[in-house]
């Protein structure tokens, strides 16, 4: 078994959320879950590779198997594409739905040029009643924009604030919002807000202990740039003290999202 441990969508060197990939592991669904729940990485990816030679990402919190993470899945790129000989694409899929990744390392730009291409994805139907997000926030919420599920693969409830001072005050009900969430089929709630042009900052809350806040989370700033339809970059990490910064490029021509964000090792 060899494992990788590298920081995701950091904004500063030496930033951004841990995640461990794991090669060469053939453990069960319960061995995998209590191999991330015992390292207490905010993510765990195994990379299974199938007899045809495809490949398949397989994602872990330390409390759950995800269906999908996307700075796994980055740490996930940059070993697969970053190796000697490595190709400069490769597509694919996850573990507990299947859905289709591409994986792309270009010459220059952004993101140390690592980014993932993924299409949105059917969002659980519900209506969304007024006082919703004021009793998940556990204060009276005044919501710029009407609340709204969205999904690139994990299917996010996106609250639009008025500002970063409101963002950052939040201290919303975990507990309810992981009942919710659970009886709605909702990977969570992400409140955002505008900062500038194209330009944003988000907050996640999906994990019961307020001490696990995710510093960068892929999937919400992918099923935000569909939402919204234009591309962005996403602030997160700010009350986690681990600024991150999530760069998103949306292609509409292709219906698909480019999801992308610096990779540094961790020693």
């Amino acid at each position: 078994m060899t494992v990788h441990l590298l920081k995701c969508f950091g904004a500063e060197a030496g930033g951004g959320n841990p995640a461990l990939v794991v090669e060469n592991n053939h453990a069960s669904e319960t061995e995998r879950q209590r191999f991330a729940r015992e390292r207490q990485v905010s993510a765990c990816v195994f990379i299974d590779r199938q007899a045809d030679g495809s490949i398949v990402l397989d994602y872990f919190y330390p409390h759950t198997r995800s269906p999908l993470c996307l700075h796994a899945t980055l740490a996930a790129t940059h070993v697969l594409l970053t190796a000697p000989g490595a190709p400069a694409t490769l597509t694919v899929t996850t573990a507990m739905r299947g859905q289709t990744l591409q994986l792309v390392r270009r010459e220059a730009g952004l993101s140390n040029g690592l980014f993932i291409g993924l299409s949105p994805q059917p969002a659980p139907a519900l209506t969304i009643e007024r006082y919703i997000a004021s009793e998940l926030m556990g204060q009276h919420m005044h919501l710029l924009s009407p609340p709204i599920i969205a999904s690139v693969g994990s299917p996010k409830l996106l609250l639009e604030v008025a500002d970063r001072t409101t963002l950052r005050a939040l201290r919303p009900n975990l507990e309810l919002i992981a009942d919710w969430s659970a009886l709605h089929q909702v990977s969570g709630c992400y409140a955002y807000c505008r900062i500038g042009e194209n330009e944003y900052e988000g907050r996640n809350f999906n994990h019961p202990d307020p001490a696990q806040e995710d510093s960068a989370t892929g999937v919400a700033a992918g099923a935000l740039a569909w939402h919204l339809q234009q591309s962005l970059s996403l602030h997160q990490g700010h009350v986690t003290q681990q600024p991150c910064l999530i760069q998103v490029q949306t292609s509409p021509g292709e219906g698909k999202i480019w999801v992308g964000g610096m990779v540094q090792s961790s020693t």
